[in-house]
């Protein structure tokens, strides 16, 4: 029987691990060994590690098992645990261990009969075991015996024990390369190779007790995928996930979910990304995924010939990919990993249960600010790994590990890699002014749409902020109301809805325009606020014609985002049922872009004879019958075009404009930091802080202006302007003395997560540096962060040749630089206090 077309992946281990999330930075413990040379201030902070960094742990040794790939890796408590595969000549089927703890090697304790040596098989974790299932067995050397598997086997953790589950009834098609995870207590089968042909079929068994179960096929339902092997799974959000894979001949990139509940399958669309922003991962095989927190990483594979290490993330949450920058220092480093002085040093990585032991002292804010431990981390070479494919991933805590594979001249590999995640809270930005147009709060704008005059309301921040179009629109209605009010006196206030009962509100503004209706008029203005639109039903003519007028009004108001969005939707939503009616109404719109695109689906090969045979054929203009007849006839030569596509302004790009004093003839609140004015706009400061949303609908202050505080405590002017950039466009980036003052800021605006504060706490544990450490002292001084301000003194005491010098220690307060010379008094021992007597 046939091996499966060139391989198998190793799947499912990513799944097992994805819903674990803890804090990347859980304890801070301060370097104190400073020195005269010291330029630069790292703190040492236990277990924190570099977002985004790379890592190259020891390699398994020889003696302990050989290079491999087509493995499995699971991840159980501290340990990965690798499986079988293949080392170039035999099949394997030792249990390996690495201890992350402590970066070391072994090979793990078994007892009872282990599964036949096999590679292409799968392995996941249920509870305190390991279930290894199928795969392909037997002397790949002399091309002997070889067949696939359909066996599953139980190796206990705690015991070392392996047993095989000898199940009754009917069994899936034995087999290999295929995909696995647990859900809901039981094991989930997917697809594979057969010997002879790829598979798309699902099974599943309980893992609870082996004595009362069976396997069972799933009947699936909705966009199932093709059958395929040699592709990675992943559960996240409650969802499986396949992306890619080979499937016959064909390879390709698409990404499906599945939806356990109901059993149905859905294809993820890409066509809804912008050209210009980050595409899919080329198609591939051999590759791995994880899944972490609410995002998909995809490493590795054979990609077209070729064998990219690039990392890409799949956010399930926006369905947009990216690929993820390795932060710097993850290229420092050559491949040979130094020695760990002895055995009692501690690795990078700890576990939770060890951070939990250690003593603590935190600051008036509750961030771990001290951690004592006699332990020293090992120093790991920092590097990328190369391509490969059939190589093996799993999570543990808050990091991804890679281990073997196939590299380069089909070598295998037995290099173990670290990537560290990163699991801040996502932006809400989005999703923060989506539900401000949904709620329809403190709307100031009426539009007035087409010849019914239906009325649409929205908040003219949002409006102006985004489209230049609708800016001037606006613009005009208010010159025109000023006019009329000064010709005609007051005019009746409108109630704007969500005002709070008996407080007149200003009286909505009302723009007319003629050319939209109200329906594609919403959808546009969904846009404005989400930057985003909803995907149209596939083939449902009324949803793309819907689109197509939301794109001629993308023309006329000059959003070239959208523009992209909609003509994006509709040429992926065009097929045989509906090609006549979109390319007639393309026609009448004037679209000539999508009028193409439908005359080039027409004239294909494969569609034209279908397209003529159709009733709406016959009733359509004549002169668009003969256009696509000459199409047919004589196709137009096509000029490649060199000029870039203009994809147009994010909401995060027009926000930061807006607040950087393009939205300041729209100002309706003034904020003010200790007596000093900032004008601000009502909308979106209610649309990002339930602070201010509760303020402005219950009480809103009569003369407009309202007092900046932090709880009792006045942010610096820098801090604020920090805090009103995160605001608007949800920016983080900030100096680290900004931090100490914004750190309590999500608590008391009422931001919807605490993102900020996790950049504010490692922006802290980073950024120190001698230039910076005055600043951070007087932060650390006025929020009374107690434990940052002594290690802020320890910094200056030690490095106070350097300190001196700087211009802003002349700027301090006297308490300030009293506590400077207490610290130096108590850093001068008696034996410098003599030799300064004897001087004297």
């Amino acid at each position: 029987m046939a091996g499966p077309g060139g391989s198998g992946a190793p799947i499912g281990a990513g799944a097992l691990a994805g819903g674990v999330r803890s804090k990347v930075a859980p304890s801070v413990d301060f370097d104190h060994s400073c020195s005269d040379s010291v330029e630069y201030l790292t703190l040492n902070f236990g277990p924190f590690e570099t977002v985004h960094r790379w890592r190259r742990l020891p390699p398994c040794d020889e003696f302990v098992g050989a290079r491999r790939s087509k493995h499995t890796v699971v991840a159980y408590k501290d340990a990965i645990y690798v499986f079988g595969g293949d080392n170039g000549k035999t099949m394997l089927n030792d249990l390996l261990r690495f201890d992350v703890k402590d970066c070391s090697w072994c090979r793990a304790f078994t007892t009872g009969t282990p599964p036949a040596p096999r590679y292409h098989h799968s392995a996941v974790v249920y509870g305190s075991s390991m279930f290894v299932f199928g795969g392909y067995t037997g002397d790949i050397y002399s091309n002997s015996n070889l067949k696939n598997k359909n066996d599953l086997f139980e190796y206990k953790f705690a015991t070392g024990q392996w047993t095989e589950w000898k199940i009754e009834g009917r069994l899936p098609v034995a087999r290999s390369a295929h995909g696995a995870t647990v859900y809901s207590d039981k094991l989930w089968i997917f697809a594979g190779y057969d010997g002879n042909a790829r598979l798309n079929d699902m099974w599943t068994i309980g893992l609870q007790d082996r004595e009362l179960t069976c396997w069972e096929e799933v009947v699936q339902s909705g966009e199932i995928p093709p059958s395929c092997c040699n592709f990675p799974v992943a559960v996240c959000r409650d969802k499986m996930f396949v992306f890619s894979g080979q499937s016959g001949a064909k390879i390709t990139n698409n990404l499906f979910q599945f939806e356990f509940k109901d059993k149905t399958w859905t294809r993820i669309p890409t066509e809804h990304l912008l050209r210009g922003s980050p595409p899919p991962p080329q198609r591939r095989y051999g590759h791995t995924m994880v899944a972490f927190d609410r995002h998909l990483y995809v490493f590795g594979g054979a990609a077209d010939n070729t064998l990219p290490n690039e990392l890409h993330c799949y956010d399930v949450d926006f369905q947009t990919w990216e690929v993820v920058q390795p932060s710097s220092d993850s290229e420092v480093g050559g491949t040979e990993v130094p020695e760990r002085a002895s055995s009692s040093e501690e690795a990078s990585t700890v576990t939770s249960e060890e951070r939990s032991s250690c003593k603590k002292s935190r600051d008036v804010f509750g961030v771990d600010f001290g951690t004592t431990s006699a332990k020293q981390p090992v120093h790991l070479a920092s590097e990328l790994p190369s391509g490969r494919l059939f190589h093996a991933a799993a999570v543990i805590s808050d990091a991804m590990y890679i281990f073997g594979g196939t590299v380069d001249n089909n070598i295998r590999s037995g290099e173990m890699y670290r990537f560290q995640f990163s699991c801040y809270p996502k932006c809400t930005l989005h999703e923060d002014y989506g539900r401000l147009w949904e709620s329809r709060q403190f709307c100031d704008v009426e539009f007035v749409l087409g010849e019914k005059e239906e009325c649409v309301q929205g908040h003219v921040a949002i409006v102006t902020a985004r489209s230049r179009w609708l800016r001037r629109k606006i613009l005009q209605a208010r010159e025109w109301l000023a006019q009329k009010l000064e010709e005609d006196g007051a005019l009746a206030p409108r109630e704007a809805p969500g005002s709070a009962v008996g407080r007149a509100r200003p009286p909505l503004l009302r723009v007319a325009i003629r050319e939209a209706e109200a329906q594609p008029f919403e959808v546009l203005m969904q846009f404005l606020y989400t930057d985003k639109i909803k995907y149209p039903r596939k083939g449902h003519v009324e949803d793309v014609l819907l689109i197509m007028d939301v794109y001629k009004l993308a023309l006329s108001f000059q959003l070239c985002r959208l523009e992209q969005l909609c003509r994006q939707y509709i040429e992926a939503s065009v097929d045989l049922q509906n090609v006549l009616v979109v390319c007639e109404s393309a026609a009448r719109l004037q679209l000539g872009q999508l009028k193409e695109h439908c005359l080039n689906f027409i004239v294909k090969e494969s569609h034209f004879n279908q397209v003529i045979m159709m009733k709406e054929f016959e009733r359509l203009a004549s002169p668009l019958i003969v256009e696509i007849v000459r199409r047919k006839q004589q196709p137009p030569l096509r000029a490649p075009s060199d000029q870039p596509v203009d994809i147009g302004t994010s909401l995060i790009q027009d926000m930061k404009a807006y607040l950087e004093g393009a939205g300041s003839d729209f100002c309706d609140i003034t904020l003010l930091l200790d007596g000093t004015p900032r004008p601000a706009h009502k909308a979106i400061l209610a649309a990002r802080s339930s602070y201010f949303e509760a303020m402005f609908r219950s009480f809103m202050p009569e003369d407009g202006q309202v007092n900046i505080s932090i709880g009792e405590m006045v942010p610096s002017r820098q801090a604020f302007e920090s805090m009103l950039r995160y605001i608007y466009y949800g920016e983080v980036n900030m100096p680290p003395e900004d931090s100490l003052y914004l750190f309590a800021a999500p608590y008391y605006y009422g931001f919807y997560n605490n993102r900020l504060q996790a950049y504010c706490k490692q922006n802290l544990e980073m950024n120190v540096t001698v230039q910076n450490v005055l600043q951070i002292l007087e932060a650390a001084d006025k929020t009374q962060a107690l434990d940052m301000k002594r290690h802020c003194l320890h910094i200056i005491v030690h490095q106070f040749t350097k300190v001196s010098k700087l211009p802003t220690l002349r700027l301090l307060s006297q308490q300030l630089l009293l506590d400077i010379i207490d610290s130096l008094a108590s850093h001068i021992s008696d034996k410098q206090c003599a030799e300064l007597g004897a001087d004297i």
